[in-house]
């Protein structure tokens, strides 16, 4: 039985896939350090990640996005667990946003 899995991508591949219908950009970061830097997107915090995933239920593609790429790799493996989502196409933000903050 063939494994579920998320895809590593870039920010310059966050860009230009969050212009696709029907993705969505979730940053699990803290609701502060979404109010003080971000890209854009629905924040949801990683703690929250379950309880708020009927949210993601309208959309093909998710984008899960944090600081530094750790917290995003978490949620990213907890929604590829849940069964509503399983037919979503699951992105991870490899590195994180400080990639594009110089």
């Amino acid at each position: 039985m063939p494994t579920h899995s998320y895809t590593d991508i870039t920010l310059s591949e966050v860009e230009a896939l969050r212009q696709q219908p029907y993705t969505v950009v979730i940053d699990v970061r803290d609701e502060w350090e979404f109010d003080e830097f971000n890209i854009g997107g629905i924040n949801i915090p990683l703690p929250d990640i379950r309880t708020r995933k009927a949210e993601l239920l309208p959309y093909d593609s998710l984008i899960v996005i944090c600081t530094n790429g750790v917290r995003s790799r978490v949620a990213a493996k907890d929604l590829l667990r849940q069964p509503e989502l399983q037919n979503k196409t699951i992105y991870h933000l490899h590195g994180g946003i400080i990639e594009s903050v110089d």
